[in-house]
């Protein structure tokens, strides 16, 4: 007589913990869980420090399921506020950064939303990692947690165990980095194909407005010279004649980007020109007109930088970013 078997226990599905508190921005919670609870065979929870409901920064009041001190789940997530740049401040900051320490501790994998990773750099997270946020905020980030290592450009980074991403949607993509680690690509692209989004999205965070994106430099000699810059890209903004207008050594000129900027001449003007670019397919130009009039001059150099910057050619940008009214 034989005996019958026990069935194989269930397999136990991976906890995701997205933190939730007051002035949390919504689309950072809500973005995140879309895709997870799209991908199927996760448990999502939104805690809470105490367990009690939040309100995000629209107004919005968020119905919490779990007190953030009593989870322990396979991965957390911090998503980001408009206020964290300017510090953790408020009667909530201690528990905030209380209850993500306790969450992070015991996880196997820690990830932030935008800004969500001023609170893993004041928890210490972030030391000696390579990280990113919201392009706005970037410099912030790196200027008050020096240790880390700050990569303005990117929609997300890993760095071991812990990752960041870039501005608001951006969680989107981390989220679907996270699917696709744990189920395979086919799996991930599944959830993109449902939210209608891009499973990787083209470009970096250099897409983004290069004035918005640079802070103004003390130096009034370096404003008249980036001024210049933008009012013309396809003028002559070689080091030299850059240095001349400011009436600086070349040293001096490089030193003060350097200094100000995190950037170079050079660099700068070759940001500078790319969003001239991106302006001018956008708006219809054919590619050799666009090298022409952004200050590139040929096609095959106009090129390199769109593949460097944006991971596309301009005639691949053109096809997916160009205005409807566009024949």
């Amino acid at each position: 007589m034989t005996s019958r078997q026990s069935p194989p226990p269930a397999r136990r599905r991976p906890l995701v913990a997205v933190l939730g508190y007051d002035g949390v921005r919504l689309l950072d919670v809500a973005a995140p869980l879309e895709v997870f609870d799209t991908a199927g065979g996760y448990q999502v929870v939104l805690c809470s420090p105490g367990g009690g409901p939040v309100t995000a920064a629209t107004g919005t009041v968020l119905a919490v399921t779990a007190d953030a001190f009593a989870v322990r789940a396979d991965t957390v997530l911090i998503p980001g506020a408009p206020t964290l740049p300017d510090g953790l401040t408020g009667l909530a900051a201690g528990e905030v950064l209380a209850a993500a320490v306790a969450l992070a501790g015991s996880a196997r994998r820690v990830a932030s939303v935008c800004t969500g990773a001023f609170v893993l750099a004041e928890a210490g997270l972030l030391d000696g990692r390579r990280a990113t946020t919201h392009w706005r905020h970037a410099a912030a980030l790196r200027r008050r947690y020096p240790r880390i290592t700050v990569e303005p450009d990117a929609i997300y980074v890993r760095d071991g165990r812990v990752l960041t991403s870039a501005g608001v949607t951006a969680g989107i993509d981390l989220a679907l980095a996270l699917v696709e680690e744990d189920r395979g690509p086919e799996a991930a692209r599944e959830v993109a194909r449902d939210l209608v989004v891009f499973m990787q999205r083209p470009g970096g965070q250099s897409q983004f407005s290069v004035p918005a994106r640079t802070p103004r430099p003390r130096h009034d000699a370096l404003r008249a010279v980036l001024d210049a810059v933008l009012a013309d890209p396809a003028a002559d903004h070689s080091t030299t004649s850059l240095a001349a207008l400011a009436g600086l050594s070349v040293r001096q000129l490089t030193r003060l980007f350097r200094a100000q900027l995190d950037s170079t001449p050079a660099g700068y003007v070759e940001l500078v020109r790319l969003e001239a670019a991106r302006g001018l397919l956008e708006g219809g130009e054919t590619v050799a007109g666009t090298a022409r009039r952004s200050g590139f001059g040929s096609d095959e150099t106009l090129r390199r930088v769109f593949l460097r910057h944006l991971g596309v050619p301009p005639s691949g940008y053109a096809a997916r970013f160009r205005g409807t009214h566009v024949r």
